[in-house]
């Protein structure tokens, strides 16, 4: 027997028999009194319309009832909601690769990083210099496998194989929650993981993940730990103005970025470091030469066009000729933020961070940081935010992955435009309840 599907309940199936019975008898009632007959005319639109009309209702009803039933997923930071944007710019990216491109692993064999694009290394720096978010003068470029390979390369790169013992790794609670196990996934003789920076006293070399803005809480962040044989790695991969304040060019020695975050566009699967020292450039290099003989060209020529419309579009915007788009995902994390603090503030039961805002050399003014993730804390009695939260078909990331509470969440901002309003809804109507 062929299941009947979960869009038809058996409410619809009654109104269904119902209509299909109002049928037969206007049907009768037709070949009795004639069609010209006002009787039946009037009589076959009441019935039609009541039919209709509970059909309709009946439908709603069963949308709104699947809509609270439907699983909110926001434990990744799947940056769709810029999907938008770039369908609005039609071909600006489109390129054609024809079939004889990029076809050799090399790409420019005097290049430190030799699988480095030109193409690509030419829009990295037009745009750090549109934005003035980081010096490129006197840097070396390092393409990867997005941001999460460039780490383990940074890694690698930093420790010496001739130490007595792994170099300790360490980062400021709440951390990234891909960092302890991205230091010890391959139990590597090199480095290990040795958790949070501010409770860090051993004594020796170390090397310190900044995040900043960090995730998931979205402030920004220094070296906490601070002593003289410390080694820095900067991940800055919100450090883009839709997300917080542009104060200055970031003049680090290691520098992380990555095309998910800047754009949206996570499936390209690239990054980029930009790296003062000549030797760490080139241990980078070697480590993403034996773990993928170098990065996929075509995904660099993408991301090359990408890039490229971006800083296009705040040269148009100077001129009145349209909206960049560090404008307009501004305003689009202006207003998720704006609604999500109206909804945290009409209740008790969460809290959200609190930030100042600052002047943003980019926008030329004042601007409050709208990070990627919010970290919300549930308060009272609430001793497991994430269990809690699951109970309610949203799912998050427990605070515990971070080294924190977990009274504390991580839940994506950077959702459709449909999956955050249905999570706003879905936010307030448990404080109604609870």
């Amino acid at each position: 027997m062929v299941a009947v599907p979960s869009l038809f309940s058996l409410r619809h199936l009654l109104v269904l028999s119902l209509a299909l019975n109002v049928s037969l008898i206007l049907r009768a009632l037709y070949h009795e009194r004639g069609e010209d007959n006002k009787w039946w005319f009037c009589f076959k639109k009441k019935m039609m319309e009541d039919a209709e009309s509970c059909f309709t209702t009946s439908s709603t009803a069963s949308l709104h009832n699947s809509t609270r039933e439907k699983v909110i997923d926001l434990d990744h930071g799947d940056p769709i909601m810029y999907e938008r944007f770039w369908r609005q710019m039609g071909d600006k990216t489109t390129i054609t690769i024809p079939g004889w491109q990029s076809m050799s692993y090399l790409s420019d064999g005097s290049n430190i990083c030799w699988f480095l694009e030109a193409e690509f290394a030419t829009e990295v720096v037009r745009l750090h210099k549109v934005v003035g978010n980081a010096v490129t003068e006197g840097r070396h470029i390092v393409v990867g496998t997005g941001s999460s390979q460039l780490i383990l390369a940074a890694l690698y790169a930093l420790s010496s194989p001739d130490a007595a013992e792994p170099i300790s790794v360490v980062s400021a609670v709440p951390y990234y929650s891909s960092y302890p196990s991205m230091a010890d996934y391959q139990k590597s003789g090199l480095y290990q993981w040795a958790g949070d920076a501010e409770n860090f006293d051993k004594e020796g070399p170390y090397i310190e993940l900044v995040t900043s803005p960090n995730n998931p809480d979205g402030y920004r962040r220094k070296s906490m730990v601070n002593r003289n044989q410390g080694l820095l790695i900067h991940d800055l991969a919100y450090y883009w103005p839709q997300y917080t304040p542009i104060s200055s060019p970031s003049d680090h020695d290691l520098t992380l970025f990555t095309a998910s975050k800047t754009t949206g566009h996570a499936g390209m699967r690239i990054g980029w470091a930009l790296v003062r020292d000549k030797e760490v450039a080139k241990k980078m290099t070697k480590f993403i030469e034996l773990n993928t003989i170098g990065v996929s060209k075509d995904s660099q020529l993408r991301a090359a066009k990408v890039l490229k419309a971006v800083s296009e579009s705040c040269g148009e915007e100077n001129h009145k000729n349209g909206e960049s788009f560090f404008k307009y995902s501004y305003n689009l994390m202006a207003q998720r933020w704006k609604q999500l603090r109206e909804v945290v503030d009409a209740g008790d039961m969460f809290t959200i961070p609190q930030f100042s805002p600052a002047f943003c050399t980019f926008f030329g003014k004042e601007t409050e940081p709208q990070p990627a993730f919010v970290w919300l804390k549930c308060e009272g009695d609430i001793e497991d935010c994430e269990t809690f939260l699951r109970g309610h078909k949203i799912i998050t990331r427990s605070g515990t992955q971070f080294g924190a509470s977990p009274k504390y969440v991580r839940i994506s901002m950077l959702d459709t435009d449909e999956t955050f309003i249905q999570f706003i809804e879905r936010l307030s109507a448990i404080q109604e309840r609870e």
